[in-house]
């Protein structure tokens, strides 16, 4: 039984992404179009949203197959790093790093000067919970 030209655009096949790794489904038509736009490469939507937004960060005028290069080379360098060894241990590190950096910098008002009102209270609210103001009928 041979396929219709129809049938065979509507088959969906897997493909990788070239750049990333990521799997699509796509149509055999959709996969060679991108091929044949990056230079017989299949990459993800992603990868080639990133392609053109490499080409518009540009300062100078490159073509597409500069930006899928600088692309690829950037997915390859994100590939190979590594994991921490211990995730929480850093995670702790960077907030205690955070911290430090916060009570070491000056402020531009400290607290308790006076003319500072950024933390005093106006006035007590107790005066309003006593009276009964806010009790509901």
């Amino acid at each position: 039984m041979e396929k219709n030209i129809s049938d065979q655009t509507t088959e969906v096949v897997s493909a990788r992404c070239e750049c990333c790794g990521l799997t699509e489904e796509c149509t055999d038509e959709y996969i060679n179009r991108v091929r044949e736009h990056y230079s017989g490469l299949w990459i993800c939507g992603l990868c080639s949203e990133a392609v053109k937004d490499e080409i518009a960060r540009s300062k100078k005028e490159i073509k597409d197959e500069e930006a899928l290069n600088r692309h690829m080379s950037f997915c390859k360098k994100f590939k190979n790093l590594s994991p921490p060894k211990n995730p929480t241990e850093d995670l702790i590190c960077a907030l205690k790093q955070l911290l430090m950096r916060s009570i070491d910098s000056p402020r531009s008002s400290p607290v308790g000067k006076p003319g500072n009102n950024n933390l005093i209270r106006s006035r007590s609210c107790r005066p309003a919970l006593d009276s009964g103001f806010l009790e509901t009928n």
